[in-house]
C-alpha cells in the first residue's frame, strides 16, 4: 500500500467520469504496504459523498489481476464481506490509471484491530471458513504464486545476506517444507482459493461504540486480496494463526487466542484429520513464506515515495518458535 505511482487529481477524477461516480471530492496516498500505489479516494455524486479505495498494480500482470478482482465480486455476491470492484459502462472491472492496471472498490468501514482478544481472532475464523466454503465454485483458478515454488526460487537470491545460522535454518525448513509437499496426506489436503495474507491489517472491524458495547469485535470486512491463489485451506488458515495468535514482540503462541480462532472456524467448516495432523507443518510453511518474502523486500528493496519494509527478523522469530514448539490439535 506505497506509493509508487504518483496519480493526479486529474486522472482520479477521469476514472470516476468512468465508472460514473460523480466529482472528486479528495485523494490521498495510502502509506504502508510494499506491493501496490493505493488511494483514497472520495467521490461526491448528487450531494453524497462515497468512499472508494483506487489500487494500482505494480508488480502483477493484467493477465493475472482477473482471478483476485473476480474472485472480490464472486464473495461479495455471496454475502462476504470483502471490498466490490466497480465497473465501468461496459463492466470491466479491470481499469487503466496512469499506464497501469488499477481497480477501484468500495472502502470498508470501521478500522483495524492490531491488538486483538479472542473475540477479535474467533471472528476472523469464523468469517474465513464461510469465506473458503463460498470460494468453492468459483470457476478461476490461479496457484498462490508465493508459494513453494517461489520459495525455491527465491531463497538463493536471499541467502547471501544471511549469517550462517539464519541461512542453515531457512535452508533446512525449505526441504522441510519440500518433504512435507510431497506426501499424500498433503496433496489430498481440501484447497480452493485463499487469501493468504489476512493479517490483522487486513480486517475491518466496527468502531466500539464505548466500553460497554456488546459487539466489540464485529467484523466489517477482509480486504487486498492481492496474494490470493489457489492453496490449501489449512495454509490460509495458518498464516492467520501465525499472526493474530502470537506474541509480537518475540512470536511466541497465544494459546487463548488461537483456539478461539481455531474453535470458530471448525464451528463452520470442521477440519479433516490429515488438516489436524498436519497443521504443525503448515504453522511453519506460513512463517516461512513471509520470512523469504521479507528478506526479499528488505534486502532487495524497491523505491516509493512511502515505502516502508517490513522488519524480516519478526517471521524468523516465528519460524523458530514454531519449530520448537509445535501446536496440536
Amino acid at each position: 500500500m506505497a506509493v509508487f505511482t504518483e496519480v493526479s487529481p486529474e486522472a482520479a477524477g477521469a476514472l470516476l467520469q468512468e465508472l460514473n461516480l460523480g466529482q472528486l471530492a479528495e485523494l490521498r496516498g495510502i502509506q504502508g504496504g510494499i506491493e501496490n500505489t493505493n488511494y483514497f479516494v472520495t467521490s461526491e455524486h448528487d450531494g453524497e459523498q462515497q468512499r472508494w479505495v483506487l489500487t494500482l498494480f505494480e508488480r502483477l500482470g493484467a493477465e493475472q489481476l482477473p482471478f483476485y478482482l473476480y474472485l472480490m465480486k464472486h464473495l461479495a455476491q455471496r454475502g462476504v464481506p470483502v471490498p466490490d470492484p466497480q465497473g465501468n459502462r461496459n463492466g470491466d472491472i479491470l481499469l487503466s490509471v496512469c499506464g497501469k492496471p488499477a481497480a477501484l472498490v468500495n472502502r470498508l468501514e470501521g478500522r483495524s484491530e492490531l491488538a486483538p482478544g479472542p473475540a477479535h481472532c474467533a471472528a476472523v475464523g469464523d468469517m474465513l471458513a464461510r469465506m473458503h466454503l463460498a470460494g468453492r465454485d468459483y470457476p478461476r483458478s490461479q496457484p498462490n504464486l508465493r508459494g513453494l515454488p517461489w520459495w525455491n526460487e527465491t531463497v538463493p537470491v536471499v541467502l547471501p545476506f544471511l549469517d550462517p545460522d539464519q541461512a542453515a535454518l531457512l535452508q533446512s525448513e525449505l526441504a522441510y517444507q519440500n518433504h512435507v509437499a510431497g506426501q499424500s496426506a498433503y496433496t489430498a489436503l481440501p484447497r480452493g482459493p485463499v487469501h493468504a495474507d489476512l493479517f490483522r491489517d487486513n480486517v475491518m472491524f466496527a468502531e466500539p461504540q464505548g466500553p460497554a458495547d456488546p459487539h466489540p469485535a464485529r467484523l466489517t470486512g477482509f480486504f487486498d486480496f492481492y496474494f490470493a491463489g489457489v492453496d490449501t485451506w489449512l495454509f490460509d488458515l495458518a498464516v492467520c494463526v501465525n499472526d493474530w495468535c502470537i506474541d509480537l514482540a518475540d512470536g511466541r503462541h497465544e494459546a487463548e487466542r488461537a483456539t478461539a480462532m481455531l474453535a470458530a472456524y471448525q464451528g463452520v467448516r470442521p477440519l479433516q484429520a490429515a488438516e489436524r495432523r498436519l497443521l504443525p507443518a503448515m504453522l511453519r510453511a506460513g512463517a516461512l513464506r513471509f520470512w523469504i518474502s521479507r528478506l526479499w523486500d528488505f534486502h532487495l528493496p524497491r523505491e516509493a515515495s512511502l515505502l516502508k519494509a517490513h522488519d524480516p527478523g519478526h517471521f524468523e522469530r516465528v519460524l523458530r518458535q514454531r519449530v520448537a514448539h509445535p501446536v496440536h490439535l
